[in-house]
């Protein structure tokens, strides 16, 4: 039976830290699910015999339960209690990852990814509203924050090396059963160490219209994008959920309007600060969406590295995201506002895109890839820790589960807008430059090889050099839009940061 801390909110709870270890585990099992499949599936098609126009739903599947169900999943946690959701959500994606493990046929895998997105759409928003209620102090914010920024940022290359090592030496299944140990010890750690706030509960009654039509409109919009990328912009099918997308969300904000108790209180989106969080979050999950996409088919293909080696060439990407988020942003967080961290972190991540426009048939890693990867991951881990603070800073406690959500929805939609949009900007530029190269392909097949190669790297350019512009205007929204202070600040003391989820939020 969930257990919650009824101590007075001034007083700390001591296991915190080790809460945040579980916490961490949690997280870090949601952002690998993300990357490690994507290396197990050509594996998992052969073995299974998925066609080539059903393979994409192993993701898709995923992401669209997932981005479709995060407000909801929020909103549970809220409803339920977070220690509880967290628990179920990593019940839930153990036993689904257990069935995509021993999937015999492409229904069984195509259903058991469906289910590790709605079970990872109640656990994520859990993990960051849990980190929200239980580190209140400015200082040990910042350094929580920093921890799990750093998680949520390298998990994904991580999940590549991890992908490559389990597809190569022993079975694409293991990509799946891999997650059961880390939910095991999660969940056992959830229920000896983490303790939740009494007070922190919303328990009106579940806003289902808004539930109904954010999730239909969600799901719209990243199928919209999933289909642009098959079928074209133009298409009828494209542009038909495009509209439905736009008509639901519409509606959507209508009825929260109007209810007495909303699925998304429009309070916390409409305060400046997160807003502007939610917005150069999405964007700049965009421009890394590019990065690993582009980066893991070209060092494959063109370079010819190996899965496991193309994981460990992105080791330093990772080392500079956890030096980014915990020597630079959890160090700097509490001196400095929150702008001038997020928006310099994305300009330093678009230097590294700038360098990475370069690439070539033969480029160098050390020379090229390898400082690239660098400035990425110190921009981006810089940027990612004081986005994840901020967004959940200041909220009501009622509220604290839908803009934990609120947080992954924009990363969400962001992945599957820049998947889509980067494709299809890639693969017209491919085609393009092979067009106007075709006579050269005619003289010989090592020369229509090489040109193939050529229009690839052309065509993957073409694309960061579009991530690299977007990395630029999410810096300029952060440093637009988001205004606060210093957390310790806006409190003045250890008291009123320890007060902080207790003053009604004001919309700027």
């Amino acid at each position: 039976m969930p257990q919650t801390d009824a101590r007075p909110a001034t007083l700390p709870d001591p296991r915190r830290w080790k809460a945040l270890i579980f916490i961490g585990l949690a997280q870090l099992m949601v952002v690998l699910d993300a990357t490690i499949v994507n290396i197990a599936l050509p594996s998992a098609q052969h073995d299974l015999g998925i066609s080539d126009g059903n393979r994409q739903w192993v993701i898709t599947a995923y992401a669209l339960a997932f981005g479709g169900l995060l407000l909801f999943g929020g909103r549970i946690a809220d409803l339920w209690g977070r220690k509880r959701t967290f628990i179920v959500g990593l019940t839930g994606f153990a036993l689904a990852s257990a069935l995509g493990g021993a999937a015999a046929n492409t229904a069984m895998l195509l259903g058991a990814r469906a289910l590790q997105g709605v079970f990872g759409a109640l656990l994520a928003p859990a993990a960051l509203s849990l980190l929200a209620v239980t580190f209140t102090e400015a200082r040990e914010r910042a350094k929580a924050f920093g921890i799990y920024g750093a998680i949520a940022g390298g998990g994904g290359a991580i999940g590549l090396i991890l992908g490559g090592l389990l597809t190569e030496y022993m079975n694409w299944r293991w990509t799946f059963f891999v997650n059961i140990p880390f939910a095991i010890v999660a969940a056992a750690g959830a229920v000896l160490v983490i303790r939740e706030p009494a007070e922190g509960r919303n328990r009106n009654r579940l806003d289902v219209p808004g539930v109904l039509l954010v999730t239909t409109g969600l799901v719209s919009l990243v199928y919209g994008f999933t289909r642009a990328e098959s079928d074209g912009w133009a298409s009828g099918t494209t542009v038909g959920l495009f509209i439905a997308a736009a008509v639901l969300l519409a509606a959507f904000v209508l009825v929260e309007l109007r209810v007495k108790a909303p699925l998304l209180p429009l309070r916390v989106v409409l305060d400046r600060n997160r807003g502007g969080v939610y917005l150069s979050l999405g964007m700049a999950v965009i421009g890394m969406f590019g990065l690993f996409l582009f980066l893991t088919y070209y060092m494959q293909i063109v370079l010819g590295y190996s899965p496991v080696l193309t994981g460990v060439a992105f080791l330093p990407m990772v080392a500079g995201m956890i030096t980014g988020s915990t020597q630079i942003g959890a160090r700097l967080m509490t001196r400095v506002p929150a702008r001038y961290l997020m928006a310099p972190g994305f300009l330093v991540a678009s230097a590294g895109m700038f360098l990475l426009t370069h690439i070539g048939l033969d480029t160098s890693y050390p020379a090229l890839i390898l400082p690239g990867l660098v400035l990425m991951g110190l921009g981006m881990g810089t940027a990612f820790m004081p986005a994840m603070s901020l967004a959940t800073h200041g909220v009501q406690p009622r509220d604290a589960g839908v803009a934990s959500a609120m947080v992954n929805t924009s990363q969400q939609v962001g992945g599957a807008i820049g998947t889509a949009l980067l494709n299809t900007i890639a693969a017209s530029a491919t085609t393009g430059w092979l067009a106007a190269h075709a006579t050269v392909a005619a003289t010989s097949p090592e020369a229509a090889k090489a040109l193939q190669f050529q229009g690839m790297v052309h065509g993957f350019s073409t694309a960061i050099w579009v991530s690299f512009g977007i990395l630029v205007a999410a810096a300029a929204v952060a440093f637009t839009f988001i205004n606060a202070g210093r957390p310790d600040a806006a409190a003045g003391s250890d008291q009123g940061a320890a007060k902080e989820n207790e003053v009604p939020v004001l919309v700027h």
